[in-house]
């Protein structure tokens, strides 16, 4: 191959990429003219996230299942380093602005402990977190663009019904703070990276160069994230209100919904989805991902050749992950990941659950058709 042969080859390639990450660029410029630098922030924020996600390979879904089947932990234990980070920065800066900022805290209940059960199942299934449905489909994956839909449908309908679910009963609030908390936390956090390290098969221990700097740039993000809009990084909520503002668009009223008729919630569903931290996020995690996707090797769906009762089983897991994770508060991101590294005890009762709930939900994945059965 000739030089100039190549030249031809890959400069339109250079050229594409050039005009992608200009469109990311004036997308976050345009938010930023008509509601405000801080919406334009969290746009490139998100996009930061799927960039990071997708193009380092960091998630919660494929490492969970790599340490259950393969006894794998370099996802696992990148995940804690990762919450760790966050929390050394996060437990200072809410106790140094307690009304500025705010934490990622929720009740332990039944319905939070049933809703993480079922997520845990439910990510298995579709192979896809919160974070993960939305960086997969934005990547070109067809079973989680097939889910994600349904998963907002879900987070709608949970969040409708969500006031009947945690009338079942919860305990107070729960929160670490302090030095003693972040030490607490942190403790925590090294005790799961170290049982996850122990079961663990040799070579299968040492984190790989790449999840080192994913580690390192989401907890960055996280933190940016936290300062600029007030809130830890969340999923689900911006999902759910999606679907919220397509159901009264058409003329439905929520006011039967504790939920969507708190004013806070009537609020949101009158404003701009550009001013809504949460959506502008999700919109940035889909974007970011398929950059990142199309950057690597083009942006092509990834089908594979299920049967149509693995279809349905998608659909409804998609419909489940949205639905349950409103009763538990959040996903791996919102509950998982902002609840424990901004001191919330839910996040620690989320994790026991979903991960029960994963070790099901990689069981029942040959039984519905989407592997083959071990």
């Amino acid at each position: 191959m000739t030089d100039t042969t190549l030249e031809a080859q890959v400069a339109p390639r250079l050229r594409g990429r050039a005009l992608a990450v200009l469109a990311a660029l004036a997308a976050a410029l345009a938010v930023a003219a008509l509601a405000g630098p801080r919406y334009g922030a969290l746009l490139l924020i998100g996009l930061g996230f799927g960039i990071a996600m997708e193009g380092l390979r960091f998630g919660f879904t494929g490492p969970w299942r790599r340490l259950i089947l393969f006894r794998d932990a370099t996802g696992m234990v990148a995940q804690m380093i990762c919450i760790g980070l966050v929390a050394v920065a996060a437990f200072p800066l809410l106790a140094a602005n307690p009304t500025e900022l705010m934490g990622a805290h929720a009740p332990v209940g039944y319905a939070m402990i049933g809703g993480a059960f079922v997520f845990g199942m439910c990510m298995q299934i579709v192979l896809g977190c919160g974070s993960g449905t939305l960086v997969n489909a934005g990547s070109g994956n067809v079973v989680s663009a097939l889910a994600l839909p349904f998963f907002c449908i879900g987070s709608f309908a949970g969040a409708y019904h969500l006031t009947w679910w945690t009338g079942l009963g919860s305990l107070p609030v729960a929160v670490l703070s302090g030095t003693t908390g972040l030490a607490l936390t942190l403790v925590a956090l090294a005790a799961v990276a170290g049982i996850a390290l122990a079961v663990a098969e040799p070579g299968k221990r040492t984190l790989p160069g790449r999840l080192w700097v994913a580690a390192l740039i989401v907890a960055g993000l996280a933190i940016v994230h936290l300062v600029v809009a007030g809130q830890p990084w969340g999923v689900v909520y911006g999902l759910g209100l999606w679907v919220a503002k397509g159901v009264t668009a058409l003329g439905a009223d929520l006011s039967g919904s504790a939920f969507w008729s708190a004013p806070g919630n009537v609020e949101r569903l009158e404003q701009s989805l550009l001013t809504d931290v949460t959506s502008l996020t999700d919109i940035g995690l889909i974007a970011g991902a398929a950059l990142a996707a199309w950057w690597r090797d083009g942006l092509t769906a990834r089908v594979s050749g299920h049967p149509v009762h693995a279809w349905i089983a998608v659909i409804v897991a998609g419909f489940l992950l949205g639905y349950s994770s409103r009763l538990a508060f959040g996903c791996n991101i919102g509950a998982l990941f902002s609840g424990i590294s901004t001191g919330s005890l839910h996040g620690w009762a989320w994790f026991a659950a979903a991960f029960t709930g994963s070790w099901y939900g990689i069981k029942l994945r040959p039984w519905l058709g989407l592997e083959p059965h071990r």
